[in-house]
């Protein structure tokens, strides 16, 4: 996200485009749209092969990133996965690296990520649940002590690649407090059904715990700690998502633009007339400050800067808020034929509609900025 690339990330960038555009152009994801899983393993265990499950993993574990900076190297990925409106598990499995290579003490998940940043398996965060407000520290989902471990019960939804996915992590309330277990999606007593969803190859699904007993080898980190753990995820997150919807805004505009020269009305092309003018002025101004909000927030979680949950917020808020109406008013331009199933315009509208509802949405971190900023204001308010 950063506005000067090295030669290094530059030729990263040119490489991640390329694969994207062999592997998995457009008519690909629609092809996709029509699959259970919405995306292919075997491409995944390729893209996996050029790095993009590496970037936040030490290399003592099989990781490695092409500048040093992992989440920054990484948001490259997101950017050009937004253009193309990629299908995968780029998001799920990354957040899941993030907490696994944040848990510095607790038990040891050194094979799984191994077999996360192979390729190998897939994973994903199961944070979400039904009803109520977006609350990722205080789940209502518990995990009580067990014979051999815990025992979980409770219900997660909007579990992305939940069907897919050969692990999930788990944010789970016990007495200690806030804790997060990897769960084999095929354990005895997790059930996983299906949900629709707006993005045409990202699947969904509510995942139901009941009396699913995990060994204490499952607790990521320590228990009653995982807070912090929760808050890496939460901050990673929201970075690929923003850069992605980035990304995905860069794409469309670029094709709006074009079509604004090639279509004429009443002899002139759409470009020439002044109130048309000052929309795309403004669309190019908002998709700057997209990007330079999603570059601050990249670079203070990369860099652990004490306003990086602040910027991290800002960021969603304000890309969240921006993108849907960016595309909306690029949908108006290009007429009817904008609304068409044929076109692609629909492709990016839904990823960007999904991307701004999930890990909160920009009233949720609105809220989450309140209450860093004054905390103690806003709670006796």
């Amino acid at each position: 996200m950063d506005l000067v690339l090295s030669a290094d990330q530059k030729l990263f960038r040119a490489t991640v485009k390329g694969f994207l555009e062999k592997e998995a152009p457009l008519t690909r994801v629609r092809e996709l749209a029509d699959t259970s899983t919405g995306f292919d393993r075997d491409w995944w265990s390729r893209a996996a092969e050029l790095g993009w499950t590496a970037m936040l993993v030490s290399e003592e574990l099989g990781g490695g990133s092409v500048s040093g900076d992992g989440l920054l190297d990484l948001a490259i990925v997101a950017e050009e996965f937004g253009r193309g409106v990629g299908p995968g598990p780029l998001l799920a499995t990354n957040i899941v690296l993030a907490g696994l290579a944040a848990a510095t003490d607790g038990p040891d998940h050194s094979h799984i990520v191994e077999a996360l940043v192979s390729g190998e398996s897939v994973a994903t965060w199961a944070v979400y649940e039904p009803g109520g407000q977006w609350s990722p520290l205080t789940p209502g989902l518990t995990a009580k002590p067990g014979s051999d471990g815990f025992v979980l019960d409770g219900v997660k939804d909007r579990v992305e690649l939940a069907e897919q996915a050969d692990l999930l992590l788990v944010t789970a309330t016990t007495e200690q407090g806030l804790t997060q277990f990897l769960v084999p999606a095929d354990a005895a007593g997790v059930s996983v059904e299906a949900s629709r969803s707006l993005d045409l190859v990202r699947r969904f699904a509510e995942v139901r715990f009941a009396g699913v007993e995990v060994p204490g080898s499952a607790v990521v980190g320590l228990v009653g700690r995982a807070e912090p753990l929760v808050e890496r995820q939460l901050q990673v997150a929201i970075v690929l998502q923003s850069a992605e919807t980035c990304g995905a805004l860069e794409r469309v505009f670029e094709f709006t633009t074009q079509w604004a020269f090639d279509r004429y009305s009443f002899g002139r092309p759409l470009a020439s007339y002044q109130a048309l003018k000052h929309r795309f002025a403004d669309m190019k101004t908002w998709i700057e400050a997209c990007h330079a909000t999603t570059g601050a927030a990249a670079r203070a979680v990369q860099d652990g800067a004490e306003d990086a949950a602040e910027l991290v917020s800002v960021a969603k808020s304000y890309v969240g808020s921006r993108s849907t109406q960016i595309l909306q008013d690029c949908v108006q331009m290009h007429g009817g034929i904008g609304v068409t199933w044929e076109h692609d315009l629909h492709l990016y509208l839904r990823r960007a509609t999904v991307n701004r509802a999930l890990y909160g949405t920009p009233e949720d971190h609105r809220l989450r900025i309140a209450d860093i900023i004054a905390p103690s204001e806003r709670k006796t308010s």
